[in-house]
Order: C-alpha cells, then sequence, then structure tokens
C-alpha cells in the first residue's frame, strides 16, 4: 500500500509540474523585446511581399535572447554583436555544406561540438549554444545555391542589428535605472574533460538525429535536431526526462492549438500578429513553466517555418509531421542526456581521454 501511495504521489507531483509557475527574475521587457525583434521583419516582408527574406531577418532577430539586463551596458551590447557575428557564421556552415545531406548532417554534429565548448567554457548563460546549433540545423536543410548565401546571411545579419538597435534603445532608456556590478557575462569555467565529452555527446546525438529525419524522408528533418537539442539543456538526468515529457505533451497540446489558429487566421497580416503574440507569451513563460511554454512554442514554430511561405498548405500533414518528428528528437535526446549524466559512463570516459592526452604528451 505504501509503493502503491509513493507512485500515485509521484504521478500527481508530476501532474501539477505541469501547471506550477516558478518565480520569475527575468526583466520584464524581454518578452516584448523578443516579439519586436521576431514580428518587425516579417511586418516588412509582408509590406514588401516577401516572405521568404523577412523569414530570415525575423531569425536573425532571436538574438534578443542574448541580451543580459543585469549586466553593464557596453558588456551586453558586446555580448550581442559576438553573438550576431555567432548567428551569422551558424547559418553560414549550415549553407555551405547543404549540398548532401549526410555530409551536412556530419558537419552538424562536429559543429554543434564546438559550439557546446565555446558555449560552456566561457559559461554562456541560457539559452547558450541552443540557437546557434538551430540555425546550422535550419540552414542544412535549405536547398543549395551558392549565389544565394551570401543575400541570406545578409539578411540574417540585418535581423540581429535590429535587435541590437532595439537592445541600445533599451539600455539607452534604463541605464539610470539599472545598477549592475557585473562586468561581463562571458566567466571562464574549467574541466575540459567533462565538457569535452558532454560536446562530443551532443555532437553525435545531432548528427544522428539529422540523419534519421533524411533516412525517414521527412520534409523538414531539422525538426528532430533542435527537438533533441532542447531536451539536451536539461541539468540533471531527471530534468531532461521531465523536458522530454513536457515537450511531448506540450507538442500534442501545441498542435491542437496551431489547428485552432489556423482555422481563424487564414490571412498573412493575422499570421503576423499571432506570431507577434505567441512569442510574446514564450517569452513570458519560458522561465516560469517549460511545458505551458512550449504548447506556444509549437504553434509559433510551425507558423514561421511552414505557414511563411505557403498559406495553403494541408494544416493536417503539417501538424501530424511536427508531432512525429519531435516525438523522435524528444526521445532521442533523453538517450543522449542518459550519457550525459550518466555517472559511470562520464568516468570511465575522462580515465580514458587522460590517458589519450598523457599518451600524445610523451610523444
Amino acid at each position: 500500500m505504501s509503493n502503491f501511495k509513493f507512485m500515485l504521489n509521484s504521478v500527481v507531483d508530476k501532474i501539477k509540474s505541469f501547471f506550477e509557475l516558478k518565480k520569475n527574475k527575468r526583466s520584464r521587457h524581454i518578452p516584448f523585446l523578443a516579439s519586436l525583434c521576431v514580428a518587425i521583419p516579417l511586418f516588412l516582408a509582408l509590406y514588401f511581399d516577401n516572405f521568404g527574406k523577412g523569414l530570415m531577418a525575423s531569425l536573425g532577430g532571436l538574438v534578443i535572447l542574448y541580451y543580459q539586463p543585469n549586466i553593464s551596458f557596453g558588456s551586453r551590447m558586446l555580448t550581442l554583436l559576438v553573438c550576431s557575428l555567432g548567428f551569422t557564421f551558424s547559418l553560414g556552415i549550415g549553407l555551405i555544406f547543404s549540398f548532401n545531406p549526410y555530409v551536412s548532417a556530419i558537419v552538424l554534429g562536429f559543429f554543434a561540438m564546438g559550439i557546446h565548448l565555446v558555449t560552456t567554457y566561457f559559461k554562456i548563460k541560457p539559452p547558450g549554444n541552443f540557437f546557434f546549433i538551430m540555425i546550422a540545423s535550419m540552414a542544412s536543410c535549405q536547398s543549395y545555391n551558392l549565389e544565394m548565401i551570401p543575400e541570406k546571411i545578409g539578411f540574417l545579419f540585418l535581423g540581429t542589428m535590429l535587435a541590437c538597435f532595439l537592445a541600445l534603445c533599451h539600455g539607452l532608456l534604463t541605464i539610470k535605472k539599472e545598477q549592475t556590478t557585473e562586468i561581463f557575462v562571458i566567466q571562464i569555467k574549467k574541466g575540459k574533460f567533462v565538457s569535452l565529452i558532454d560536446s562530443i555527446v551532443i555532437g553525435v546525438f545531432i548528427a544522428i538525429s539529422l540523419i534519421i529525419g533524411h533516412l525517414l524522408e521527412m520534409k523538414n528533418p531539422y525538426w528532430i535536431p533542435i527537438s533533441c537539442l532542447a531536451i539536451l539543456q536539461g541539468i540533471s538526468k531527471q530534468h531532461v526526462w521531465e523536458r522530454m515529457l513536457h515537450r511531448i505533451v506540450g507538442t500534442f497540446i501545441g498542435i491542437g492549438l496551431c489547428w485552432l489558429i489556423l482555422l481563424f487566421c487564414d490571412t498573412p497580416l493575422s499570421i503576423c500578429i499571432t506570431i507577434f503574440v505567441l512569442q510574446y507569451l514564450v517569452e513570458v513563460l519560458i522561465v516560469k513553466n517549460y511545458a505551458l511554454a512550449i504548447i506556444f512554442i509549437t504553434p509559433m514554430t510551425i507558423l514561421l517555418t511552414e505557414i511563411g511561405s505557403s498559406f495553403t498548405a494541408n494544416t493536417e500533414i503539417i501538424v501530424s509531421a511536427r508531432f512525429l518528428d519531435i516525438t523522435i528528437g524528444s526521445i532521442l535526446g533523453a538517450l543522449g542526456g542518459w550519457f550525459i549524466y550518466n555517472q559511470r559512463f562520464k568516468h570511465k570516459a575522462t580515465q580514458q581521454l587522460r590517458k589519450t592526452s598523457v599518451m600524445m604528451r610523451k610523444k
């Protein structure tokens, strides 16, 4: 009977975690800033009737999520500029190697490993490596066109510069209200072998995720590595499994919400307004409750990536495909998280790397 009560309490706690709202220490301005950075390029694209370029600039606007109001004004702007360059580099890597799906998957794996090493070494705060790998993953699945690469990079960079400009305006307006003692957001983190093992695991699973997407001949296979990466952001083994469960359930509910949205939002203008509202809700909820945020992330990403190019697409096919690849990616992410947070595996891998390092030094 005691075991049954324990299991019942555990299930109740899991259900409560779907609705529990954590305290938010984040600046209240960030959600609105993020919504503007994503929506302004879309409204401009709507005006000039070119959603393809607008979506690329909108993607660059996500760099605003690396904006840290709790550090000095100069440091936060420098961080944004460095991340903007990282965004353009990520897009370039993905586009250049998109000529072959399996080559691009292998390159993406090495890129994910390198980005995780860099962001971990300098202890960059969340979202950390996520958007760099996400952009590279999405770019690697685009049709290869060497002549269009500079143009795409240019529009993404314009989106990042818009975000930097809005961040500059925000900083100038609030600089007297905010007193910070932290000099710079980047701090050195030790433990190179541990970081290297984590980076290798992430790189391998990201590459495998994209290869699986290509083998299954999915229309947009990048959803699998993006979902895998989102789960790998967990800070413990339990957190990884919770994120997997939250993401799958949240995606299922979010797909239903997306279906309802598409019933009423059948024009480009209504889609742009909806994306603005959804982005705001996501940024408000993401630090309070991951599961609730996923409910709104799902329709927002579907609208951005699918509906932006075609407003007459079959919505049933779109939402069913998204649920399938997000579920596959989430399961792969949970499996990768098991390797990252398995102490026995981590200990053996660390010992092997140290032995290899000593042998290479002797040679």
